[in-house]
């Protein structure tokens, strides 16, 4: 197998590189000389979470496919603690990631069962009121942006624009919210995503098409908005939905001017005014 780097991560100081690679093993580098410092051992799948600590520029956090999380002091190229998801009945679930908190106390980390696991030091009491409010929200298992592994490009100027729409991806609209086969969640959860909280429902359905892969392999894929409000700020108005209203204001001022014209006729029900 030819090894391939799956996710990297510079330490809180920069002065190592750590990176993962898609035989389990993470390796960690000097990155002013290049020089392989350390292999650390650990993970059984693939790591796509590193997670540097907020201001000890001695460790580092790991998370997987496996289920395994792990806290590395990467000077040493030694694990300082080890946590493996498991969930009872179900097997392990897979990390798909984690932040720290900014005092460095705490950590969170997602699975693919739609759990949020909160480690840290003190008492959990404080957070049993939130996480049953949380549950209660009743989210998908599975929840990313579909903007999430759209591949970029670089224009003349070498600024960084959205391959598909051509446009900066901070000027694109607010992203929607799919599970891990690109599918798009139920409005309600739509209204989740900053900047979509008072969308109307038809604003709330995106529009699907069929992108080819670099495997040449054709996926149907969110690509954008359906129907955009042209009093919105910030949207493009469609340019076919504006033909469509126009045609639509134009034929109802004919009928208007023609019902004007015509004679009037009998009223009861069983019959409509006809032009002469």
């Amino acid at each position: 197998m030819k090894p391939k780097v799956t996710m990297i991560a510079w330490n809180q100081n920069d002065n190592y590189v750590v990176t993962a690679v898609n035989n389990h093993l993470l390796k960690v580098w000097n990155s002013s000389t290049g020089q392989l410092l350390h292999d650390l051992v650990g993970h059984a799948d693939e790591v796509f979470v590193l997670e540097t600590h907020p201001f000890d520029c001695r460790i580092m956090l790991s998370a997987g496919h496996d289920g395994n999380i792990f806290i590395w002091d990467i000077t040493k190229g030694t694990k300082t603690k080890h946590y493996f998801n498991m969930i009872e009945g179900q097997g392990h679930g897979a990390v798909f990631d984690c932040k720290f908190s900014p005092d460095g106390q705490h950590f969170a980390c997602t699975d693919s069962h739609g759990h949020l696991l909160i480690f840290g030091f003190g008492c959990s009491r404080p957070y049993e009121k939130a996480s049953s409010a949380f549950y209660r929200i009743s989210i998908p298992d599975q929840m990313f942006f579909h903007t999430d592994y759209r591949p970029l490009i670089r224009d003349s100027n070498n600024y960084v624009l959205d391959e598909q729409t051509q446009q900066a991806p901070h000027l694109m609209p607010p992203p929607f919210l799919v599970d891990v086969d690109g599918n798009p969640h139920p409005t309600k959860y739509q209204r989740l995503v900053p900047g979509r909280e008072n969308c109307a429902d038809e604003h709330l359905i995106p529009q699907l098409g069929y992108v080819a892969t670099s495997d040449g392999e054709v996926v149907e894929q969110v690509i954008g908005q359906q129907t955009v409000d042209q009093d919105e700020p910030g949207l493009e108005p469609s340019i076919l939905d504006g033909m469509i209203r126009q045609l639509q204001l134009e034929q109802d001022q004919r009928t208007g001017a023609d019902q004007e014209s015509a004679p009037s006729g009998p009223q009861n029900g069983e019959g409509t005014p006809r032009r002469g």
